[in-house]
C-alpha cells in the first residue's frame, strides 16, 4: 500500500499552515519520497526539531504506507 505525495503534502500543511512543501518520489513506487518543507514557524528551532515537527504530523504513516522519507527543513529566506 502506497501513499500518494499530495496526501503526504496536506498532512504537513495540515500541521505546519504556511508551510511550502515540495515531494519527489524519489523510485515512483509512492514509497520513497523526498520532501523539502519550507516553513517561518522553523525560525529559531533547530534542524532536529524542525524534522522532528515533519515527522509528528504524519504521525504513525511513517515506517508503515510510508516507507522512507529523506527530508530537508528550511526556513525562508
Amino acid at each position: 500500500m502506497a501513499m500518494a505525495a499530495d496526501e503526504i503534502a496536506t498532512l504537513i500543511r495540515a500541521a505546519i499552515p504556511d508551510a511550502v512543501v515540495e515531494i519527489t518520489d524519489l523510485a515512483g513506487d509512492g514509497d520513497h519520497y523526498a520532501a523539502h518543507v519550507t516553513s517561518e514557524a522553523f525560525r529559531g528551532q533547530s534542524r532536529l526539531a524542525q524534522q522532528r515537527a515533519v515527522y509528528a504530523a504524519l504521525g504513525e504513516r511513517m515506517g508503515g504506507v510510508l516507507h522512507a522519507l529523506q527530508l530537508t527543513t528550511s526556513v525562508p529566506k
